[in-house]
Protein backbone atom coordinates (compact mmCIF):
# COMPACT_ATOMS: atom_id res chain seq x y z
CA UNK A 1 0.00 0.00 0.00
CA UNK A 2 1.56 2.96 -1.21
CA UNK A 3 0.14 6.75 0.26
CA UNK A 4 1.45 9.82 -1.08
CA UNK A 5 0.83 13.56 -0.09
CA UNK A 6 -1.21 15.51 -2.16
CA UNK A 7 -0.22 18.87 -0.16
CA UNK A 8 1.21 20.14 2.49
CA UNK A 9 -0.94 22.24 5.11
CA UNK A 10 0.63 25.98 5.54
CA UNK A 11 -0.74 26.97 9.23
CA UNK A 12 -0.23 29.34 12.08
CA UNK A 13 0.94 27.07 14.28
CA UNK A 14 4.97 26.58 13.74
CA UNK A 15 5.18 24.69 17.36
CA UNK A 16 3.07 21.64 18.19
CA UNK A 17 2.79 23.38 21.75
CA UNK A 18 -0.61 26.11 21.13
CA UNK A 19 -2.75 24.04 18.90
CA UNK A 20 -6.00 23.35 19.95
CA UNK A 21 -6.85 19.88 20.96
CA UNK A 22 -9.91 19.76 18.27
CA UNK A 23 -10.40 21.37 15.20
CA UNK A 24 -13.23 24.71 15.09
CA UNK A 25 -12.26 25.45 18.53
CA UNK A 26 -9.80 28.78 17.03
CA UNK A 27 -12.17 30.51 14.36
CA UNK A 28 -9.32 33.00 13.42
CA UNK A 29 -7.23 29.67 12.73
CA UNK A 30 -6.80 30.22 9.07
CA UNK A 31 -4.63 27.91 6.82
CA UNK A 32 -3.79 26.99 3.45
CA UNK A 33 -3.48 23.68 1.80
CA UNK A 34 -1.32 23.48 -0.72
CA UNK A 35 -1.88 21.26 -3.55
CA UNK A 36 1.41 18.83 -4.82
CA UNK A 37 1.63 17.75 -8.13
CA UNK A 38 -0.05 15.90 -10.22
CA UNK A 39 -2.82 16.45 -7.87
CA UNK A 40 -3.03 20.28 -7.93
CA UNK A 41 -5.63 20.22 -10.68
CA UNK A 42 -8.93 22.75 -10.68
CA UNK A 43 -10.99 19.77 -12.00
CA UNK A 44 -10.12 17.16 -9.24
CA UNK A 45 -12.28 19.92 -6.92
CA UNK A 46 -15.41 20.30 -9.28
CA UNK A 47 -18.16 20.73 -6.73
CA UNK A 48 -16.49 21.17 -3.64
CA UNK A 49 -17.73 24.86 -3.68
CA UNK A 50 -21.25 23.68 -2.28
CA UNK A 51 -19.45 21.85 0.95
CA UNK A 52 -18.89 24.33 3.87
CA UNK A 53 -17.22 21.78 5.56
CA UNK A 54 -14.70 19.22 4.67
CA UNK A 55 -12.80 16.23 6.37
CA UNK A 56 -8.58 16.68 6.47
CA UNK A 57 -6.84 13.31 6.30
CA UNK A 58 -3.19 13.77 7.25
CA UNK A 59 -0.16 12.12 8.67
CA UNK A 60 1.46 13.26 12.18
CA UNK A 61 5.08 13.76 10.74
CA UNK A 62 6.15 15.84 14.20
CA UNK A 63 8.41 12.81 16.28
CA UNK A 64 5.48 10.30 15.54
CA UNK A 65 6.51 8.49 12.86
CA UNK A 66 10.46 7.82 14.98
CA UNK A 67 8.68 6.94 18.30
CA UNK A 68 6.54 4.63 17.29
CA UNK A 69 3.20 3.25 17.98
CA UNK A 70 1.98 2.47 21.66
CA UNK A 71 -0.47 0.49 22.74
CA UNK A 72 -1.87 2.93 25.73
CA UNK A 73 -1.72 6.56 26.03
CA UNK A 74 -2.71 9.31 28.23
CA UNK A 75 -4.95 11.50 27.00
CA UNK A 76 -4.93 15.43 27.78
CA UNK A 77 -8.83 15.11 28.39
CA UNK A 78 -7.95 12.93 31.40
CA UNK A 79 -5.31 15.47 32.29
CA UNK A 80 -2.71 13.48 31.04
CA UNK A 81 -3.09 10.81 34.17
CA UNK A 82 -5.23 7.83 33.25
CA UNK A 83 -4.46 5.36 30.55
CA UNK A 84 -6.56 4.38 27.41
CA UNK A 85 -6.32 2.22 24.45
CA UNK A 86 -4.67 3.94 21.99
CA UNK A 87 -7.44 2.93 19.61
CA UNK A 88 -9.96 4.65 21.81
CA UNK A 89 -8.12 7.99 21.59
CA UNK A 90 -7.22 10.57 18.92
CA UNK A 91 -3.65 10.18 20.25
CA UNK A 92 -0.90 10.64 17.33
CA UNK A 93 1.49 6.97 18.55
CA UNK A 94 -0.53 4.99 16.57
CA UNK A 95 0.51 1.98 14.07
CA UNK A 96 -0.21 4.20 11.00
CA UNK A 97 -0.06 8.09 12.09
CA UNK A 98 -2.95 8.85 10.56
CA UNK A 99 -5.20 11.76 11.53
CA UNK A 100 -8.36 13.30 10.89
CA UNK A 101 -10.06 16.50 10.98
CA UNK A 102 -12.83 18.34 9.80
CA UNK A 103 -12.71 22.14 9.23
CA UNK A 104 -14.50 25.31 7.12
CA UNK A 105 -13.72 25.33 3.63
CA UNK A 106 -13.21 28.79 2.35
CA UNK A 107 -12.89 28.20 -1.28
CA UNK A 108 -10.31 27.27 -3.67
CA UNK A 109 -7.58 30.03 -4.75
CA UNK A 110 -4.60 29.35 -7.40
CA UNK A 111 -1.87 32.19 -7.27
CA UNK A 112 1.86 32.46 -7.89
CA UNK A 113 2.19 29.67 -5.17
CA UNK A 114 0.21 27.42 -6.93
CA UNK A 115 -3.21 26.08 -6.00
CA UNK A 116 -4.37 25.91 -2.82
CA UNK A 117 -7.36 25.31 -0.73
CA UNK A 118 -8.35 27.71 1.87
CA UNK A 119 -9.18 26.64 5.39
CA UNK A 120 -10.41 27.89 8.93
CA UNK A 121 -10.77 26.12 12.31
CA UNK A 122 -7.41 24.19 11.69
CA UNK A 123 -5.46 22.52 14.08
CA UNK A 124 -2.82 21.56 12.08
CA UNK A 125 0.93 21.86 12.72
CA UNK A 126 2.56 23.83 10.02
CA UNK A 127 4.14 21.45 7.19
CA UNK A 128 1.70 18.64 7.44
CA UNK A 129 1.11 16.48 4.83
CA UNK A 130 -2.42 15.48 3.47
CA UNK A 131 -2.98 12.38 2.10
CA UNK A 132 -6.75 13.28 1.33
CA UNK A 133 -9.68 15.55 1.41
CA UNK A 134 -13.29 14.70 1.31
CA UNK A 135 -16.42 16.75 2.09
CA UNK A 136 -18.48 16.68 5.13
CA UNK A 137 -21.50 15.61 4.90
CA UNK A 138 -23.78 16.92 8.25
CA UNK A 139 -26.76 13.85 7.33
CA UNK A 140 -24.22 10.99 7.33
CA UNK A 141 -21.27 12.46 9.04
CA UNK A 142 -23.31 14.39 12.19
CA UNK A 143 -24.49 11.67 14.76
CA UNK A 144 -26.23 13.61 17.67
CA UNK A 145 -26.50 10.71 19.40
CA UNK A 146 -23.61 9.12 19.61
CA UNK A 147 -22.20 8.55 22.67
CA UNK A 148 -18.37 9.77 23.36
CA UNK A 149 -16.91 7.79 26.25
CA UNK A 150 -14.42 9.56 28.37
CA UNK A 151 -14.28 12.50 25.86
CA UNK A 152 -16.99 14.29 26.52
CA UNK A 153 -17.87 18.16 25.21
CA UNK A 154 -15.58 20.87 27.75
CA UNK A 155 -17.26 23.54 29.92
CA UNK A 156 -17.79 26.59 28.03
CA UNK A 157 -15.55 27.92 30.78
CA UNK A 158 -11.87 29.52 28.88
CA UNK A 159 -9.81 31.74 30.27
CA UNK A 160 -9.97 35.44 30.16
CA UNK A 161 -7.45 36.70 28.13
CA UNK A 162 -5.85 40.54 28.32
CA UNK A 163 -2.80 42.73 26.17
CA UNK A 164 -0.45 44.03 28.47
CA UNK A 165 0.95 47.67 26.69
CA UNK A 166 3.58 46.07 25.69
CA UNK A 167 2.16 43.24 23.54
CA UNK A 168 -0.48 45.84 22.00
CA UNK A 169 2.84 47.88 20.80
CA UNK A 170 4.25 44.33 19.32
CA UNK A 171 0.85 43.86 17.96
CA UNK A 172 0.60 46.80 15.67
CA UNK A 173 3.65 46.32 14.47
CA UNK A 174 3.62 42.42 13.43
CA UNK A 175 -0.12 42.81 11.98
CA UNK A 176 -0.86 46.82 11.28
CA UNK A 177 -3.79 46.13 9.26
CA UNK A 178 -5.14 43.43 11.22
CA UNK A 179 -4.79 40.66 7.71
CA UNK A 180 -4.00 37.87 10.19
CA UNK A 181 -5.76 38.14 12.41
CA UNK A 182 -3.07 37.97 15.04
CA UNK A 183 -4.34 39.29 17.89
CA UNK A 184 -7.96 37.07 17.45
CA UNK A 185 -5.82 34.17 16.82
CA UNK A 186 -3.49 34.60 20.26
CA UNK A 187 -6.68 35.67 22.61
CA UNK A 188 -8.55 32.41 21.43
CA UNK A 189 -5.41 29.91 21.16
CA UNK A 190 -4.67 31.08 25.03
CA UNK A 191 -8.26 31.22 25.92
CA UNK A 192 -8.32 27.34 25.83
CA UNK A 193 -5.41 27.46 27.99
CA UNK A 194 -3.17 25.35 25.78
CA UNK A 195 -0.74 23.63 28.39
CA UNK A 196 -1.01 20.27 29.48
CA UNK A 197 -3.18 18.43 31.47
CA UNK A 198 -0.30 17.48 33.82
CA UNK A 199 1.18 21.01 34.48
CA UNK A 200 -1.52 21.60 37.78
CA UNK A 201 1.15 19.66 39.09
CA UNK A 202 3.56 22.56 38.96
CA UNK A 203 1.35 25.61 40.15
CA UNK A 204 4.13 27.74 40.97
CA UNK A 205 5.06 28.24 37.17
CA UNK A 206 3.09 31.27 35.83
CA UNK A 207 4.82 31.74 32.75
CA UNK A 208 4.53 30.47 29.21
CA UNK A 209 5.68 31.19 25.61
CA UNK A 210 3.81 29.70 22.49
CA UNK A 211 4.92 30.18 19.28
CA UNK A 212 1.89 31.07 16.19
CA UNK A 213 3.10 32.41 13.03
CA UNK A 214 6.97 33.54 13.11
CA UNK A 215 6.19 34.76 16.65
CA UNK A 216 7.11 33.99 19.94
CA UNK A 217 3.98 34.78 21.95
CA UNK A 218 5.09 35.33 26.43
CA UNK A 219 2.10 35.12 28.06
CA UNK A 220 1.57 34.57 31.82
CA UNK A 221 -1.70 32.87 33.58
CA UNK A 222 -2.60 34.26 37.18
CA UNK A 223 -5.77 33.53 39.32
CA UNK A 224 -7.32 31.71 35.98
CA UNK A 225 -6.37 35.00 33.84
CA UNK A 226 -4.15 35.34 31.03
CA UNK A 227 -2.17 38.38 30.20
CA UNK A 228 -0.08 38.52 26.80
CA UNK A 229 3.41 40.21 27.86
CA UNK A 230 5.04 40.31 24.28
CA UNK A 231 4.75 38.90 20.89
CA UNK A 232 8.67 39.17 19.91
CA UNK A 233 10.19 37.79 16.65
CA UNK A 234 12.85 35.28 17.58
CA UNK A 235 16.28 36.90 16.82
CA UNK A 236 17.88 36.14 13.54
CA UNK A 237 20.52 33.15 13.76
CA UNK A 238 23.81 33.98 13.53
Amino acid sequence: MNVEPIGIVRSPYTDKFGIPRQPGLVTAAEARLELLPPFARPEAFKGIEGFSHVWILFVFHADCPEAGWRPTVRPPRLGGRASVGVFASRAPYRPNPIGISAVEHLGLIEDERGLALRLRGIDLLDGTPVIDIKPYVPYADALPRASSGFAVAPHNRQLTVHFSEQALEDLARADPGGDRQLRDLVAQVLAQDPRPGYMDRYPERRDFGTRLHEFNVRWRLEDGETTVIAIERPAPEP
